[in-house]
């Protein structure tokens, strides 16, 4: 049996009413392993929601940022992802606003 995690398709990440940051999931199975049961992903599939708070999350993004530095964004990359990816070595900072 094989268990994946991937973004829920349809649904969006929110804000909650308490200010958290909410990401929902969706866990799904495929097969038992057992090569005479059949796969079973679509009886096995739930939705579930990460809930961050801000500092959380601003570690994750942080965290991902990290990941992702050095390899080029695909083509249907949010906008961020094209303008904040930056190499420690590169960045500079001017100034402050």
């Amino acid at each position: 049996m094989t268990w994946t995690i991937e973004r829920a398709p349809g649904r969006p990440v929110r804000r909650t009413d308490d200010g958290r940051i909410a990401v929902p999931l969706q866990l799904n199975r495929t097969g038992s392993g057992h090569p005479t049961e059949p796969d079973t992903s679509t009886d096995a599939d739930m939705t579930l929601t990460l809930t961050l708070t801000l500092t959380e999350a601003e570690h994750l993004h942080a965290s991902l940022c990290r990941a992702l530095d050095g390899q080029p964004p695909p083509p249907a990359a949010p906008d961020c992802r094209h303008a904040v990816q930056t190499s420690p070595g590169t960045a500079h900072l001017i100034g402050r606003a």
